[in-house]
Order: structure tokens, then sequence, then C-alpha cells
């Protein structure tokens, strides 16, 4: 089966290496191999011949621009595909991302989800939670020598690898036509997660709860983890830490 990776970050990358090992004929697709989705340039090319296309890029920001970045690449993707003759476009979103219009981003990738659903193209939308590579970075907003400052926000964060394996039996099964979550085994708040990840760093630092510290401070109740149906994946973050 010959498919297209859009994006070759974190998840991407993994996602091509997984999807040739299954067997399949892969094409990653990224601003460094000529395609441009804010363009056009190089869409045709790369989505020839696929059957089905994955989407895994980020808008270069996470304001309000992130808003026209996926509404122009959307529209570029989906209409390069129907000229290719794509069977299937999936696409990694966001768990609870139409429940928090206050941040621009989670609007942007709502929005994405939506064009997707309305476009020429059978569809798969794959909901993840927040990775466990982003645990760290998201801390480092707000910290400083002395403390952590954090959000008790409930997460149930996922390996990035578990992603990958989804992601790679959704694109070569059936178009699910809606929407898969899934998320990590196990149910933490954020600043929980902070004191175990400064523990199995050595870092004495406390975590402060401050419910108005950093992005996720306009998140509340459990908007960020999984319904009944979801599809949770093996590796416990403790485990990841230690791994």
């Amino acid at each position: 089966m010959k498919i297209t990776v859009i994006g070759t970050g974190l998840i991407g990358s993994q996602l091509a290496t997984e999807l040739t090992a299954r067997g399949h004929e892969v094409t990653a697709a990224s601003l460094s191999s000529g395609v441009d989705l804010l363009t056009g340039a190089g869409l045709d090319m790369a989505l020839a011949g696929a059957e089905a296309v994955v989407n895994v890029t980020n808008s270069p920001t996470f304001d309000e621009q992130s808003i026209e970045f996926f509404r122009t690449t959307v529209g570029n993707l989906l209409a390069a595909g129907e000229r290719a003759g794509v069977r299937h476009q999936v696409v990694l979103s966001i768990v609870g991302v139409d429940q928090v219009p206050e941040l621009d981003y989670y609007r942007a990738k709502a929005l994405q989800e939506e064009l997707l659903r309305g476009g020429p193209t059978p569809y798969s939308i794959v909901r993840a939670t927040q990775f466990f590579e982003f645990m760290e970075p998201t801390m480092s907003w707000t910290s400083d020598e002395t403390a952590v400052r954090l959000p008790a926000t409930l997460l149930q964060p996922i390996a990035s690898r578990d992603i990958v394996d989804v992601l790679a039996d959704v694109a070569t099964g059936t178009p699910l036509g809606g929407v898969l979550e899934i998320a990590g085994p196990d149910t933490f708040t954020l600043d929980e997660i902070g004191r175990m990840t400064l523990a199995a760093r050595g870092d004495r630092r406390p975590v402060v709860v401050d419910d108005q510290a950093g992005l996720f401070a306009a998140v509340h109740g459990d908007v960020l983890t999984p319904g009944p149906g979801a599809r949770l994946a093996p590796t416990r973050y403790q485990d990841w830490l230690n791994g």
C-alpha cells in the first residue's frame, strides 16, 4: 500500500519508519522535501499514487495565526488528494480539542477536523492526549531556578511510540468516518506529573500548584481525558521516565 505521511517531526518520522517496516511504500513529505502545505507546492508529486495520507503537521505558531494555517493547509491537502485519487485522509488531533475554545490552537485544530469532515474523501480522525515527550517542555514554560509552577489540570498522557502504532493501524485500515480517541493508561494532575518528572531527573525543585500558570491554566475539569470507547495504550509514564 502506498501511503504519504505529511510532516516529519516527532510523530511523522516514527510513523514513516513503522509503515515501511510493515511493508508499505511510504513518501515522507515536508518543507525539507519540497512540499509546502501553505502554497500547495510539491503536493501533487508527493500524493501521486497514494491510497492514504496521514497528516501530522503542526502550525508554526500556537496563536490565532494557527487558525488560518489549518484553514489553508487542509484545503490544499484535500484538493490535492482528490486530484490524486486518495481514498483515505487521516489526521492526528487532540482529545478535548472542541472543549477549550479559550485556546487558539485548539480552536484551529477543531477547524482542521471540521474541514476534513466536510471534504470529499473518506477520513479518520485520531485524537490523542498530551505526549509524554511534551511534559518537560510544558513544565519549562512556568519554571525558574527555585520552583516549577503548574496547574492541577487532569491529563492522561501517552507515549509518541504508542500514537504511531495506532496511526499505522488506522492508515492501513478502513476509514473510520469519525473519531478514535487514544490515551495512556494512567490519569494524573499536571502537578503530579511535574513531581514525578523532577524526581526521575534528580531535580529537587518543588512543584507549586498555580491554577494561573501556563497553557493549561485555561483548561477546567476532565476535558483533556478521553471518553468511553477510547483506545488505551500500554506504556506507563513512570516506566517511560525510567527507561
